[in-house]
C-alpha cells in the first residue's frame, strides 16, 4: 500500500471543459461600446450592418478602418480591452498577426477592423449589400480625422 496515492481524476468530469462566453443580450449597447472604444483610438469610416436576415452565424457587422497595421491592432486591442471590462470575451479573434484585417467575433456581433486598402479590396459593404445599414453618426473629431486621411494630411 502507498502512503500518498496519486489522486485520480473523476471520469465523470471532462479534463478540460470548454466554456464559451454567452452571446451578449443587448446587441445595441454592445455595438455602442464597440464603436466608442474604436473611436477613442481614431477608428473611422464606421458602418454597422444588420445581417440577421442574411446570416446564420451573427446578427450585426461593425466595420471600421485604421490608417495602418499598427493602428488596426491598437483599435482591435482597445475594443477587446473595453469589452472585457464589461464581461464580454470574443469567441474568436482572427488576423492579429497580419494586422490588415482583424476580426473579433462576439457571437451576435462580428467586428471587422480593416486597414484602408484592405477594406477597399474586400468591400464587405458591397458583398453584404442586402443588409440593412444601422445609422451611426461619428463624433466630429472622428469625421475630422477621416477628412485628413482622405486628403493625405499626416496630421
Amino acid at each position: 500500500m502507498e502512503d500518498n496515492p496519486i489522486p485520480r481524476p473523476d471520469p465523470a468530469v471532462p479534463a478540460n471543459p470548454l466554456v464559451l462566453p454567452d452571446a451578449p443580450k443587448n446587441t445595441e449597447s454592445l455595438a455602442s461600446a464597440i464603436v466608442n472604444a474604436a473611436w477613442a483610438k481614431n477608428a473611422y469610416d464606421t458602418r454597422i450592418l444588420n445581417v440577421s436576415t442574411l446570416s446564420g452565424f451573427t446578427d450585426v457587422f461593425v466595420i471600421l478602418t485604421g490608417r495602418s497595421d499598427r493602428h488596426v491592432g491598437a483599435i482591435s486591442s482597445a475594443i477587446e480591452k473595453d469589452l472585457k471590462t464589461r464581461g464580454h470575451l470574443p469567441t474568436g479573434v482572427e488576423g492579429r498577426q497580419a494586422g490588415t484585417w482583424v476580426l473579433l467575433d462576439y457571437g451576435n456581433i462580428v467586428v471587422h477592423v480593416f486597414e484602408k486598402t484592405t477594406r477597399e479590396f474586400y468591400d464587405l459593404e458591397t458583398l453584404w449589400t442586402d443588409a440593412r445599414e444601422i445609422t451611426v453618426e461619428e463624433p466630429q473629431w472622428v469625421q475630422d480625422f477621416a477628412r485628413m486621411e482622405a486628403e493625405g494630411d499626416p496630421y
